[in-house]
């Protein structure tokens, strides 16, 4: 699967690591909801370092769809909310 994050690149993951990546993303649903500033921010990082460790960069010139795209780092909880769908950022 590509992923992408916003404002730096696309990475591609082995579906393998999206169990990870799933539960990362409930805490960070689970902090929006609850209105955890810190912990939301905590969480988007951990989630975006999840899929620069697992994945593989794709070189910048390389334009391939992405499957899933991700806010960037410094995506605030506002933004990050409209880019939510009823499973959080990550489908499944």
């Amino acid at each position: 699967m590509i992923v992408r994050i916003m404002g730096e690149g696309q990475w591609k993951l082995a579906d393998g690591h999206f169990t990870e990546l799933n539960k990362l993303d409930d805490e960070l649903l689970q902090d929006m909801e609850s209105g955890d500033g810190e912990g939301f921010r905590q969480t988007l990082g951990a989630l975006l370092d999840a899929v620069r460790r697992l994945g593989e960069p794709l070189p910048d010139e390389a334009l391939e769809p992405s499957e899933l795209i991700l806010p960037a780092p410094d995506a605030t909880l506002d933004e990050v909310k409209e880019m939510l769908s009823d499973d959080g950022l990550i489908p499944g």
